[in-house]
């Protein structure tokens, strides 16, 4: 499929996720409907949600708008939503998928991903400044294997149609696939050019799981780690120089790559010009010099810092860095 760039991605359950779509992480009350609302009416069919962004209510107001002004109808739109970390006792899932379909007015989700793969306290606090280390209850292949059983269950309840995983690493993976009767449709992690988890990627090819990539722009307002002067994807001299090839952004080569590698896209913006000009990046034609330039800018530079860490864990552990290089992929 690299090379190709696909509208569609038929998932392992045959049911199919449009490759291109907004994200609306870090979009705020009293913009993010109004993105929602404009990304619809520009072309976007997949609208990439969850409950620990805090805005799925006005989301969901915004998708009502779209319904009843004959936009799109329900089944013309892709709507993805996340678990959350506090919610992954069993007893809890079912619970916090009918409060994300309640706040966005839906019979049934499109997708429901396990937003990360270490567990919270039920009690611990929404901003992830606040949480300690006693609220931490990391990560545990038998915790897990009970969250993803009650996940099954919404597929069952028709609650999702599909269901996957978020921020999994190889061996996490692994571990799932150990007890799941539903293999992941969906692995969502960060991925940009100077991220590009060709590992990943191949490991989750071989299982039938779909690559969905967040931050494909790098994300630069996400992490202090990020030296804005060194790591500024969009100010890449080879992605410029193929940019101004193809009379495209930056930000649209950004997005293009992996559409061309195959994978589900979901850049975020609030910004009208920049959501049209990101849908504009599924028309941008990539050649095979252009694939082969951007794939040797990989650094394999994290920018999304390990917010789950328990007192002592390093993020090489949490990434399982060690693990997964030493994986052998069998095709």
């Amino acid at each position: 499929m690299e090379g190709n760039v696909s509208e569609f991605i038929t998932l392992n359950n045959g049911h199919k996720i449009p490759s291109f779509g907004l994200g609306t992480w870090l979009s705020k009350p009293g913009e993010v409907g109004a993105a929602v609302e404009h990304a619809l009416k520009t072309g976007y069919r997949h609208i990439d949600c969850a409950q620990f962004y805090f805005n799925e209510k006005e989301i969901g107001d915004a998708l009502q708008r779209c319904f009843k002004d004959g936009v799109v109808t329900r089944d013309q739109v892709y709507i993805t939503s996340k678990l959350w970390c506090n919610d992954f006792a069993p007893e809890d899932v079912e619970a916090a998928c009918r409060v994300s379909l309640q706040n966005l007015q839906l019979d049934y989700l499109d997708l429901y991903l396990v937003h990360q793969v270490a567990g919270l306290k039920k009690d611990a606090p929404c901003d992830l400044g606040a949480v300690t280390d006693e609220h931490r209850l990391g990560y545990s292949p038998e915790n897990m294997a009970k969250t993803w059983e009650a996940m099954e269950k919404l597929v069952e309840k028709e609650l999702s149609r599909s269901i996957g995983i978020s921020n999994f690493t190889i061996t996490k993976t692994e571990n799932l696939l150990k007890t799941a009767k539903i293999v992941p449709a969906v692995n969502q992690v960060e991925c940009h050019p100077y991220f590009q988890q060709p590992k990943l990627k191949a490991y989750c090819d071989s299982k039938g799981i779909a690559f969905e990539a967040y931050s494909p722009l790098g994300g630069p307002g996400r992490s202090s780690r990020i030296n804005i002067e060194v790591d500024n994807i969009l100010a890449d001299p080879v992605i410029q120089e193929i940019a101004a090839r193809h009379e495209a952004t930056p930000a649209q080569i950004c997005i293009a790559y992996p559409l061309h590698r195959g994978l589900v896209v979901i850049p975020k913006s609030v910004n009208p010009d920049r959501i049209r000009e990101n849908l504009k990046a599924t028309e941008v034609k990539l050649d095979t010099e252009d694939l082969e330039r951007l794939k040797a800018l990989d650094r394999n530079l994290r920018f999304l810092g390990a917010i789950m860490l328990k007192r002592g864990q390093t993020e090489e552990e949490l990434w399982d860095v060690e693990h997964d290089q030493r994986f052998v992929l069998q095709y």
